[in-house]
């Protein structure tokens, strides 16, 4: 006999759990407590379930009903009610499902992951693009077409790189969707080959041996500040990245094991790295320790010690020098010494790619290449060090193409 919704609100507890059925697999456990919940009781792959379906009278008889004729379609259709029911809960929870509002909480993401406030500020540059046209939608109801219609309009402005990494920011955003139970797909994949792809214009770096020490010693007459010389040098020397040189901090060297250790947060892979130290690079750190500009950072801004070297101080020392940003950039030291490194056929190119910090990008082969292969990277930054050395000395002796 199907229930009322007097009958039970006047069930009372017992002893015992007691289960009064309504029907169609629908039924109030009442329990020992006195609590009164509701369950959907049917087979799904020939398993017995229950699925919970409230507290009466939180959820009254009729609500009752409806939330079991929705999970008898699920069932119908060959669904799991419960595994239905759940997706439904975790859409709930999260709540506002329009672009602007998951764009906004994959970007708060990025901050609780530890990301780099330069990223996170490339990223809402980016989807400033997008929120416009995207931010009111329902993510879920986003097609192709609008977000190439989005993307085509950075495309008109000549901006061809950022409409690619737009792209692909926008597919984080549809990919965090998914994780969170708002979006089904990434259309953003369908896009790929829509956009055009710009020319690459690698940075500009000296890999001539006669240019190169034409600049280290250009570098070491430098007459302007003195952090900026030891800066420059010690980017010849190590091969850094900028950034990771210019928010260098005392406490990341170890000078007695000749150690520098840059933490997760300033690599670009987040994760730490290690940089052998030769005798120059010490040698150079020790001349820059007793001006005492900073206890904490290694290379302060002039103005401000608190605050780290602008990053455009030593693009703006090459260029005092003499050297155009098509000839030779901060960043262009690394692929000096990746080219000449591997030039010299001295060392191997693991260790020579260990040493840039880059990953190995066949996911296979990564796999298997997990050493860090220190030993060679110790030798290797002693035989460099002593090289820089040799083209100095070897340039003295003829005359110098930046005189």
């Amino acid at each position: 006999m199907p229930l009322t919704d007097l009958a039970c609100r006047k069930t009372k507890a017992g002893e015992r759990l007691k289960k009064h059925s309504d029907m169609n697999g629908l039924q109030l456990w009442v329990f020992p407590n006195g609590s009164k919940l509701w369950r959907y009781a049917y087979r799904f792959n020939g398993k017995q379930k229950l699925l919970a379906l409230g507290r009466f009278p939180d959820v009254p008889l009729l609500q009752a009903r409806i939330e079991r004729d929705k999970a008898r379609v699920a069932l119908k259709d060959g669904r799991d009610p419960c595994h239905v029911h759940a997706i439904a809960r975790l859409e709930k929870q999260f709540g506002d499902d329009s672009f602007a509002a998951i764009a906004r909480e994959y970007v708060e993401k990025l901050r609780r992951d530890g990301r780099s406030e330069s990223t996170i500020n490339k990223n809402e540059w980016l989807l400033d693009f997008a929120r416009p046209a995207l931010g009111p939608l329902s993510i879920r109801a986003i097609r192709p077409i609008e977000i190439l219609a989005v993307l085509r309009r950075v495309e008109g402005r000549g901006r061809y790189e950022s409409a690619r990494r737009l792209r692909s920011t926008l597919g984080s955003v549809f990919r965090y969707a998914i994780a969170t139970a708002r979006a089904e797909t990434d259309p953003t994949t369908l896009l790929r080959d829509a956009l055009t792809t710009p020319a690459v214009t690698p940075r500009a770096a000296l890999t001539d041996p006669k240019a190169f020490s034409a600049l280290l010693r250009a570098i070491d007459t430098f007459e302007g500040q003195p952090v900026t010389r030891i800066a420059l040098q010690l980017m010849a020397l190590l091969f850094p990245r900028p950034i990771e040189l210019r928010l260098a901090e005392w406490a990341e060297f170890d000078l007695e094991r000749a150690i520098w250790t840059v933490p997760a947060k300033r690599m670009k892979m987040r994760r730490p790295h290690q940089v052998p130290l030769a005798p120059q690079a010490i040698a150079r750190l020790a001349e820059l320790r007793p001006l005492g500009l900073s206890n904490t950072l290694v290379f302060p801004g002039f103005r401000v010690t608190t605050q780290p070297m602008s990053e455009n101080t030593l693009n703006a020392a090459l260029r005092r020098m003499g050297y155009s940003q098509d000839e030779m950039t901060a960043h262009g030291f690394r692929a000096t010494a990746s080219t000449l490194l591997n030039e010299s056929g001295l060392w191997s190119a693991d260790a020579i790619e260990r040493q840039l910090a880059h990953i190995e990008q066949n996911d296979v082969r990564r796999a298997y290449a997990r050493g860090e292969h220190w030993e060679e990277r110790v030798r290797m930054m002693s035989w460099w060090a002593d090289h820089l050395d040799a083209l100095r000395a070897a340039g003295r002796t003829g005359s110098d193409s930046r005189s």
